[in-house]
């Protein structure tokens, strides 16, 4: 693929490996010294690029544990806790594993339109020489950095699920269901989004970091877990609050700073680009907050801590797909707006329509996520200070954009619901209504996160 086809999707992420550069760096294969002048060579291994790369994939695991652990460990009831950071962390410890098996092969070789093939499954032919094209033709990072990089979304965003039903599945239903959604639903749509082969990438779909791979992903599978898995016992008719806010608040910052390794870290190199993602990601982000802030205080009459970072997590999932494809004040606008229409669906239309999302997985991720994705066809316009892309046209990308998001949301929707029948029919999804009320931390794991 030419850098101008990359340069013109505006998605730096979608770097593909290629396996025939490692020859040009093989020792072994070396020519002897000679008088002539020396071939071209393909690209050189850029240094500072392999170590950014490194750290942007620590930060994304700093969001999983203990980020994304602990925010979610905060918001649930105490005698649930435990078992919120026990799934997290097993989660993301199977879904390395199962990454490396056979999930970055799917996710990221040739196969056709929908899914990549087993050419790379168990990592074949990866070795610590082959590499991975950057955004900057010629410019090269060790393929090993790029599927480290991207083995840590596939960790998160399993375990983001798992907040739509807090509180009311068993340990052995979640473990199986996450192995068989990655594998039937995230790899296909990663293969799809940031391919070069894939669907959405060959008509154009803008996603920069994750907004349909990740956050539409997550929410949509959160949505059909809590309806097929039903509401909380006594949810509506007894309290449910968070039992430590300053835990979630600690877990909401962690989450925070380790975005900037999934933001940023999505450009795949130390440039120009992953600074104006990681200038974004400060700012997306305050706007959300003031946003939420803002209209909580309006609707309810006091601002709360729970509110912002409800709007902090927001503002991050909305700038996701656009980090490196929007101007700061459009970034801006983008949390502000996300935030507050995220507000009313984790208020109002959830209350409405009656459904236990319990730490409000599709109202921030799957509804923040839609905007962000279509919102991402407005802000890369030059005119807003987007970078912009070839042959854009607003009206054009916002109906790619949406195509995206539809199809994300058909595909996410159908298998999940599949695939929590099979759960439930195999291991059973629930625990009996006495072991919910005892909490799943004695009942699964036999074990307090607090003793008096």
């Amino acid at each position: 693929m030419t850098m101008k086809k990359w340069i013109r999707a505006g998605l730096p992420v979608l770097a593909v490996a290629t396996l025939a550069a490692a020859s040009a760096f093989a020792q072994d294969a070396a020519p002897a010294a000679t008088t002539d002048a020396p071939a071209a060579v393909a690209g050189t291994v850029n240094k500072a690029d392999t170590v950014w790369m490194m750290l942007s994939s620590v930060l994304v695991l700093f969001m999983t544990v203990p980020g994304l652990a602990l925010f979610y460990g905060g918001l649930v009831r105490a005698k649930n806790m435990l078992s919120v950071l026990m799934q997290v962390t097993v989660i993301c410890a199977v879904m390395m594993v199962l990454w490396v098996f056979y999930g970055y092969s799917l996710a990221f070789t040739s196969g056709n339109a929908f899914i990549g093939g087993f050419s790379k499954a168990f990592l074949a032919g990866v070795t610590p020489d082959t590499t991975s094209e950057t955004f900057t033709k010629g410019v090269l990072i060790p393929e090993y950095a790029f599927m480290a990089f991207q083995m840590t979304f596939s960790a998160i965003t399993p375990g983001l699920i798992i907040g739509a039903f807090a509180e009311r599945i068993k340990f052995s239903a979640i473990v199986l269901f996450t192995i068989l959604w990655v594998t039937l639903v995230y790899y296909p749509i990663a293969h799809m989004v940031w391919f070069s082969e894939g669907y959405l990438f060959g008509i154009g779909a803008l996603d920069f970091a994750g907004g349909t791979v990740v956050h539409i992903n997550a929410g949509v599978a959160g949505l059909v877990g809590a309806l097929i898995i039903g509401k909380r016992t006594g949810y509506g008719k007894e309290l449910m609050p968070p039992h430590s806010l300053p835990f979630a608040m600690v877990g909401a910052s962690v989450l925070w700073v380790g975005w900037f390794g999934f933001n940023a870290g999505s450009n795949l190199e130390a440039s120009g680009g992953a600074l104006l993602a990681f200038v974004n990601t400060f700012v997306a982000t305050a706007g959300a907050i003031i946003g939420w802030t803002f209209i909580e205080w309006m609707v309810k009459g006091k601002p709360s801590m729970l509110g912002a970072i409800s709007g902090m997590v927001a503002g991050l999932v909305a700038i996701t797909p656009a980090a490196g494809l929007a101007g700061p004040i459009g970034a801006i606008v983008l949390g502000f707006v996300a935030s507050i229409v995220c507000f009313f669906f984790c208020t109002t239309v959830k209350n409405a329509l009656g459904y236990d999302d319990s730490l409000d997985v599709f109202g921030v991720h799957g509804i923040g996520g839609m905007i962000g994705a279509i919102g991402t066809g407005i802000v890369v316009s030059p005119a807003l200070g987007g970078p912009g892309v070839a042959d854009y046209a607003m009206g054009h990308q916002v109906a790619v954009q949406a195509q995206a998001v539809l199809i994300t949301i058909v595909w996410c929707g159908v298998v999940s619901a599949i695939l929590y029948k099979v759960v439930d029919v195999i291991v059973g999804l629930r625990p009996s209504v006495e072991k919910e009320r005892e909490g799943l931390d004695i009942s699964e794991h036999g074990e307090r996160a607090y003793h008096s």
